[in-house]
C-alpha cells in the first residue's frame, strides 16, 4: 500500500472531483458525485458548473473557471435529468433522478427513525401527515409547484405550517419518496411528485434492475471512492450516514469481488481508497491539481468528509465557518489546501472579495482576475 502526504490527498481529491479534469456536462458530474451537497442551490449550481465541460480549445481542463455554465445546470433540472432532495444526513442534496430511489430505500428508515421525535414534538401525526401526503399529490400533480405555494395549499386544507412545521412536511414527504424539487422557477425550483416527475422526464422509461440492500450499499460505497477517493471508511459512513458494520462488509465485497475497482494508500496511519489508476492519472495532472480554485460554500471538496485537514486547518475551518453556525463560506484553493475566502462583490470592478488566512500566493495574486471574472453565471 502506497504512502501519501495530505496535500496529496487534497490535490488527488480535485481530480477525482472532476474539478481538474471536468466531466462533458452537470448530468454527468452529478451522476459521478453520486450526491453533491445542495441545501445552497446557488451554490450547488457552481459547484456542478465547475465540474462540466471542458476548456475552450483543449481537450481537457486548463485548471481554469468558466468551463461550464450554471444556466446548463438548470436545463438539466428543466429536463428532469437531476432533482434535489434529502437523501442523505437530512441535508438537501443534487442527485441524478434514476439514483434518488435507490438510495433513500437505503437512507430514510434510519432518517424517518431519527427525526420522529421532532415531528411528535410539533403535532405531526399520522393523521396530519397522511392529510398533507393526500394534498400534494393532488395539488403538485402536473406541473408542480413553488414551496410557497404548496404551504399556502396546505394552510388552506387547515394543516399546520408554522414554525418550521411546513418544512417538516416536505421533508418527511421527499424521505417517503412522495415529492421533490425539481424544474427550476426563477431564482428557485418547483416541487414537484417523484414518480410523474421522474416517471415523465427521467433519462430511461424503464424500471431499474432492483438492488438488494448489500448490493446498495456496495455501489453506494464504490461511487463514493471513485468520486471522493483518497477517503477514508469513516469519511463514507459520516458522507452517508449508514453504519460501519455493513460499510466495512461492502468494502470486503468490492475488494473481493472486484480488486481492480480500488487502490489503497496509507495517510498518516489511516487506511484510505481511491479509483484504481488514480495515482497514474495525479501522476499525469499534478501540474493541473496545483492551480488557485475559487469553490462555492457547501461545496463537496469541504463537505465531503468527515476528515477536512487535507484542505483545512481546524483554525482555517473556523474561519470558513465562523462560529461554527453551519454556514459555509466560499473557499479559495491553492494545492488542494484552502488560502482564504470569498464573497461576491457589489464595488465595480470588483467581481469577487478575498479575505485571506495569511498573505496569498503569488500564484493566486495573479490569477484572481481571471478566477473571479470566470466564474460560472
Amino acid at each position: 500500500m502506497q504512502t501519501l502526504t495530505p496535500e496529496r490527498v487534497a490535490r488527488m481529491r480535485l481530480l477525482s472531483q472532476g474539478l481538474t479534469d471536468p466531466w462533458p456536462g452537470p448530468v454527468e458530474a452529478a451522476r459521478s458525485l453520486v450526491c453533491t451537497q445542495g441545501q445552497d442551490y446557488p451554490g450547488s449550481t457552481v459547484s456542478l458548473a465547475l465540474r462540466s465541460g471542458t476548456a475552450a480549445g483543449s481537450g481537457r481542463s486548463a485548471g481554469r473557471h468558466g468551463a461550464g455554465t450554471t444556466a446548463a445546470v438548470r436545463q438539466a433540472y428543466d429536463a428532469g435529468l437531476i432533482v434535489r432532495s434529502w437523501p442523505m444526513r437530512g441535508t438537501l442534496f443534487v442527485v441524478a433522478s434514476e439514483d434518488l430511489a435507490w438510495i433513500l430505500d437505503l437512507t430514510a428508515p434510519r432518517m424517518l427513525t431519527s427525526t420522529d421525535r421532532r415531528r411528535v414534538e410539533l403535532g405531526l401525526d399520522t393523521a396530519t401527515l397522511a392529510a398533507a401526503e393526500s394534498t400534494a399529490v393532488r395539488e403538485l400533480s402536473g406541473a408542480g409547484h413553488t414551496r410557497a405555494a404548496l404551504l399556502e395549499a396546505w394552510t388552506r386544507e387547515g394543516l399546520p405550517v408554522q414554525d418550521g412545521r411546513g418544512y417538516h412536511l416536505i421533508f418527511f414527504l421527499a424521505l417517503t419518496g412522495v415529492l421533490c424539487f425539481g424544474p427550476t422557477e426563477g431564482n428557485g425550483q418547483r416541487i414537484v411528485l417523484v414518480e410523474e416527475w421522474i416517471g415523465r422526464h427521467g433519462p430511461s422509461t424503464s424500471t431499474p434492475a432492483a438492488r438488494t440492500r448489500d448490493q446498495g450499499v456496495r455501489e453506494l460505497l464504490l461511487r463514493y471512492l471513485r468520486s471522493h477517493g483518497p477517503a477514508t471508511l469513516e469519511d463514507f459512513c459520516w458522507w452517508s450516514k449508514l453504519g460501519k458494520t455493513e460499510a466495512r462488509a461492502a468494502l470486503r465485497e468490492i475488494r473481493g469481488e472486484a480488486p481492480d475497482q480500488l487502490e489503497g494508500a496509507d495517510v498518516g496511519g489511516r487506511e484510505h481508497w481511491m479509483a484504481a489508476g488514480l495515482p497514474d492519472r495525479y501522476a499525469d495532472r499534478a501540474r493541473a491539481t496545483a492551480a488557485p480554485l475559487l469553490l462555492p460554500g457547501f461545496d463537496e471538496i469541504v463537505l465531503g468528509y468527515q476528515d477536512r485537514s487535507a484542505v483545512l486547518t481546524k483554525a482555517e475551518e473556523a474561519r470558513v465557518v465562523p462560529g461554527g453556525n453551519g454556514v459555509f463560506k466560499g473557499t479559495v484553493l491553492h494545492r488542494g489546501h484552502a488560502v482564504g475566502t470569498w464573497k461576491r462583490s457589489t464595488r465595480k470592478g470588483r467581481p469577487v472579495e478575498v479575505e485571506p488566512f495569511g498573505t496569498l500566493p503569488a500564484p493566486v495574486e495573479t490569477a484572481m482576475p481571471r478566477l473571479s471574472a470566470g466564474l460560472p453565471g
